[in-house]
């Protein structure tokens, strides 16, 4: 008995997807659940697992094909670990083979050789699995099918790396951009031409925090099991501050600026397959330790590529720490639709007038990019010191004042 396996439903507003990588060939053995193939989309990997164990029959898709809902992407015979085993062993009476091949005919012993074949991606039907000829030209068709397929999709669009000799030996490299970063730069083009884009820029001293962080990081992970870290502090004063100047967290809509009510922070982070900009929802209900805890799954699910759909859609504000790269100043760019993005940088010891006297202290650069259609330079510059002044006396966070 065989089963379909098809590419699922996809995402709203995602219409196709590509294929990234198959994890498992034709012929090898497949386990219930087991992950066989990763579909790319404009935003996340989707995984696509075996719903059966068997053993995984000819590919319909090869990588770097386009495909979309509904498609078949292969075929599994039923059965497990044990009968992908057992296909691939034969009579004895048969000519003799290693224990790392499966046991062949004469006749098919020379087609797979002229062919070029691996024995072990065919899969065998006849008696004790043993592999036919005829499952050698079923297989042989099924490569060509695909082949033919992809070639057809290649001459529209570059879908693999090509390295080209330049005289003098100077190489150069040809690739492809992921749906991703083509998504991604997309966006900043979409950004540029359809905002009125400026950038205000402040500095902090972060002593306080550091202060606090110090005396009391060892009990807060000991109790939250989680790191008490600066990006808790940035998305709390963010928040208060967006509460006092509202077209700061709205979008433009058309002639229309929504002023959304609620407060989902895009936290900046890189990953493998480039920038993502997972959602922190409703920050305003999350303590510190929910913060820091959503912080640190984000990352790892950055990393992994099991960031959802869900989790990349929507949000009010952004922030992008560049400084854990080690920039010292940059100019954020706007994430659609949103109206600003807050730009953290790298903190560095700077001496600092502080009441008469130089003192060093912990310095942070901050900008803040926004769409100076619906928000005024004053209300930019007023924002940006608010969030300056709770970080520098972070009680305020706690007393919300």
């Amino acid at each position: 008995m065989s089963t379909n396996v098809s590419v699922p439903a996809l995402p709203e507003s995602v219409a196709d997807a590509t294929i990234l990588a198959w994890h498992k060939k034709p012929g090898d053995a497949v386990s219930r659940d087991e992950n066989l193939v990763d579909l790319e989309t404009d935003k996340v990997v989707l995984e696509v697992p075996s719903p059966i164990d068997g053993i995984l029959g000819s590919i319909s898709a090869a990588e770097g094909d386009t495909v979309q809902a509904g498609d078949l992407l292969t075929i599994i015979q039923e059965g497990g670990a044990a009968q992908a085993q057992a296909a691939t062993a034969a009579p004895a009476t048969l000519e003799a083979a290693t224990d790392e091949e499966p046991v062949l005919t004469p006749a098919v012993r020379r087609l797979v050789k002229e062919k070029g074949i691996d024995p072990k991606d065919v899969v065998g039907t006849g008696k004790d699995g043993r592999i036919l000829k005829t499952d050698v030209t079923a297989y042989i068709e099924s490569l060509e099918a695909a082949a033919s397929k992809s070639a057809a999709q290649q001459s529209t669009r570059e879908s693999e790396i090509t390295q080209t000799g330049i005289e003098g030996d100077r190489p150069e490299q040809r690739v492809p951009m992921t749906r991703l970063r083509a998504r991604i730069a997309e966006r900043l083009l979409e950004a540029q031409q359809n905002a009125a884009i400026l950038t205000t820029f402040n500095e902090v001293d972060l002593q306080a925090i550091n202060d606090l962080r110090k005396n009391y990081k060892d009990k807060f992970e000991k109790e939250h099991e989680v790191k008490l870290g600066f990006m808790s502090f940035f998305i709390k004063a963010s928040v208060e501050a967006l509460k006092q100047f509202p077209a700061v967290n709205a979008s433009v809509d058309g002639k229309d600026i929504i002023y959304h009510g609620y407060y989902d922070i895009g936290i900046a982070v890189g990953s493998p397959r480039g920038l993502v900009v997972p959602i922190l929802r409703d920050a305003d209900q999350l303590g510190f330790a929910d913060t820091e805890k959503a912080v640190r799954d984000f990352g790892k699910k950055a990393n992994d590529g099991s960031l959802t759909y869900e989790e990349l859609t929507g949000g009010t504000f952004t922030i992008s720490n560049g400084g854990v790269f080690g920039s010292m100043l940059s100019t954020p760019i706007l994430n659609p639709p949103q109206s600003a993005i807050l730009g953290m940088h790298t903190i560095q010891q700077r001496p600092m007038v502080i009441n008469g006297e130089i003192k060093i202290r912990p310095m942070m650069y901050l900008a803040l990019s926004y769409d100076h259609r619906i928000i005024d330079g004053r209300e930019a510059v007023q924002f940006l010191v608010t969030i300056k002044n709770m970080l520098e006396d972070p009680t305020r966070l706690l007393l919300q004042v």
